[in-house]
């Protein structure tokens, strides 16, 4: 059973958010209370549904006293019970913690591992995809610093992804991605297996990280470039270094105030995420760690183009629809991580 007093609690505090956005409030309170709200609704929406279904049961039990009325109510109570059985396991989910980055913009790290110019390829064709994924999700993908191989590889790309419920999904692809193919430059038509990195971090806020200047060395350089008029003429090119840290920062776009601010907002990006990252090392001391906020050198998942396969190891899903998911198809994938992450901390909850 639900605790009802939880249940009244988060009502009564989405009834007096209602009632404070109603009365009017300054703009920076208003946009807070907005939030708040928006994350609750459909908390009460599921909670209320389970109260009805609650009460649906009271009123047919209290037929079956009723010769008149209790075939009825016999009826109905299986279906009913059955109902409730689903509900409940709803607000179940519904009331589970949330992590408050969940709703953060994020920023995405991918960068070549094992295996060469094919590695640098596949960190392309990662990048390709999660843009497409974003695409179809209706989120904002846009590229802050990138570097190419001269095959048309990555040698390393951040990007910000902003939209709703971002970092929810795409914490997930944190880790080490395998990929088993043939190159193109593979005369033999022998598989090779390679690796790329990605990191996903929830974008910081200016609250989330004070950054002492004292601790910064900034320097500006000269961007490389592929050639010609693509080389960068001037000194606009950011490279900070954090020093308690030892976190570098490089930004080469055209305009080096531009390039200050990208360089600052993945620094304190880095900096937020390493926090989180202490403190969920230490919530996970005595417990195996949740999917999603593990190491980052783990491999998660293998990409095998052979057999057109795609398994994530870490809950033993495989599929056999590579060129859909290499094409942004990710939803399956994502929603079972999901699935499994919620069950893991309803079995920590003793729900």
């Amino acid at each position: 059973m639900i605790a009802s007093d939880k249940i009244e609690q988060i009502i009564d505090r989405f009834q007096f958010l209602e009632a404070k956005m109603a009365d009017g409030a300054a703009g920076n309170e208003i946009a807070a209370l907005g939030r708040e709200y928006a994350e609750l609704r459909p908390v009460v929406e599921t909670v209320t549904a389970y109260k009805d279904l609650v009460a649906q049961i009271a009123d047919a039990e209290a037929m079956l006293s009723d010769p008149e009325m209790k075939e009825l109510a016999e009826a109905e109570l299986p279906d009913l019970k059955a109902a409730l059985e689903a509900s409940e396991h709803d607000v179940q989910l519904a009331l589970l913690p949330k992590d408050a980055a969940d709703a953060r913009p994020a920023l995405i790290e991918i960068r070549p591992g094992t295996g060469g110019d094919e590695a640098s390829l596949f960190a392309g064709d990662l990048l390709r995809m999660y843009q497409r994924y974003s695409e179809g999700q209706g989120w904002k993908f846009e590229i802050l610093e990138m570097s190419e191989t001269e095959l048309g590889g990555i040698k390393e790309v951040v990007a910000r992804v902003a939209g709703d419920g971002v970092f929810a999904k795409l914490k997930y692809e944190s880790g080490v991605h395998r990929v088993q193919r043939v190159p193109e430059t593979e005369s033999g038509g022998r598989i090779h297996t390679s690796a790329a990195t990605v990191a996903v971090l929830p974008e910081a806020e200016d609250v989330d990280v004070q950054i002492n200047p004292g601790d910064l060395r900034i320097d500006t350089m000269r961007a490389s470039g592929s050639g010609g008029q693509h080389v960068n003429t001037t000194d606009s090119a950011v490279r900070i270094l954090h020093i308690p840290t030892g976190i570098i920062v490089v930004s080469a776009e055209k305009s080096q105030h531009r390039n200050r601010e990208i360089a600052m907002q993945v620094l304190k990006t880095r900096l937020f995420d390493l926090e989180r990252q202490r403190v969920e090392g230490e919530r996970s001391a005595d417990r195996k760690a949740q999917v999603g906020s593990g190491d980052r050198s783990e491999r998660i998942r293998t990409y095998n183009f052979p057999q057109g396969r795609m398994t994530d190891h870490r809950i033993n899903l495989t599929l056999y629809s590579l060129g859909q998911i290499m094409q942004g198809d990710l939803d399956e994938t994502i929603s079972a991580l999901q699935a499994d992450a919620q069950a893991t901390l309803l079995a920590e909850m003793g729900a």
